[in-house]
């Protein structure tokens, strides 16, 4: 007997916003798949008003507003049953983000709530990731978002450590980072964390990775090499914000944070000692719709 749920989540991040809509499928004796259905990508980057001035903007505030009666109404044609709206480090660090939510709620009818770079990672780590790992194997987990971080290390099937840094693309841009000293607390935790740990490897998650993965034109399940990501990186460092547009195709704001966002995961590699990294796609939003569907989280 196949039955077919609807599922979405929502992603509100610091560089953009994402609906995701997921058709599971579910047989008898088998386990449910999770198939994506459609993927709404907004670019409202709160972050740049998040990080500089305390508060989101109101044309900000309009944008999102609006991008969310969009969404209601695209799970409502889907016939989505359960949705959950996860707001990360922007809405978290702004002095009028629950003011929004509010607004939101009242005007859009959804309801978001505001998670922390702990309960993130632990989201993002109830994707396939463990399908990934392999027994005798040890990994760093990095997920760059605009406004954080989180680097998760595994070793022999188990979750050694976990932590999120406020250091993202958009935070790097507009220079709201000490730079200096969060990057000598990246390098300490790293090498604290992934000492004596031969041959570990790097799993990448986030936009600016898929897309430099997508760019390689490397198959699926293949890693890309540090010396493939360092020549990309001092490709594109090389390059205009405005020929990353037109001759390479990315998104206006995308040519930007790709090369922040290339950095942290290059200097992840080298301060663990990682020749590779696979790119997986997987993210917050894939965790948030396994995590409604398995009961960790509440719609």
């Amino acid at each position: 007997m196949l039955e077919i749920k609807k599922y979405a989540a929502i992603d509100i991040g610091s560089n953009a916003v994402r609906l995701l809509i997921s058709n599971i499928v579910l047989v008898k004796d088998e386990e449910p798949k999770f198939k994506k259905s459609a993927l709404i990508r907004v670019p409202i980057r709160l972050g740049a008003d998040a990080f500089i001035s305390g508060t989101i903007s109101e044309e900000n505030s309009i944008r999102m507003i609006d991008a969310m009666k969009a969404f209601k109404l695209l799970m409502n044609v889907h016939g989505v049953e359960k949705y959950k709206a996860c707001a990360t480090s922007a809405m978290r660090d702004s002095s009028n983000g629950a003011e929004l939510i509010a607004r939101i709620k009242e005007e859009a009818d959804i309801s978001i709530e505001i998670i922390d770079g702990k309960k993130e990672a632990q989201i993002i780590a109830s994707t396939d990731l463990s399908q990934l790992i392999e027994g005798h194997k040890s990994y760093l987990y990095v997920d760059v978002g605009g406004g954080s971080t989180e680097f998760t290390v595994f070793s022999k099937q188990k979750l050694v450590a976990s932590k999120s840094f406020k250091m993202g693309t958009v935070r790097l841009l507009n220079k709201e980072v000490d730079k200096k000293e969060t990057w000598k607390e990246i390098k300490k935790w790293i090498e604290a964390n992934t000492k004596n740990m031969k041959k570990i490897v790097l799993i990448g998650s986030g936009g600016n990775i898929n897309k430099i993965f997508k760019m390689s034109g490397q198959k699926i399940d293949k890693p890309l090499s540090y010396i493939y990501m360092n020549a990309h990186y001092q490709f594109l460092k090389k390059m205009s914000y405005d020929e990353r547009i037109s001759e390479l195709g990315l998104n206006p704001d995308r040519a930007d944070v790709i090369i922040p966002a290339t950095k942290i995961y290059l200097s992840a590699m080298k301060w663990s000692g990682a020749k590779k990294i696979y790119v997986p796609k997987i993210g917050l939003s894939d965790g948030i719709i396994k995590s409604l569907y398995s009961g960790v989280l509440e719609e």
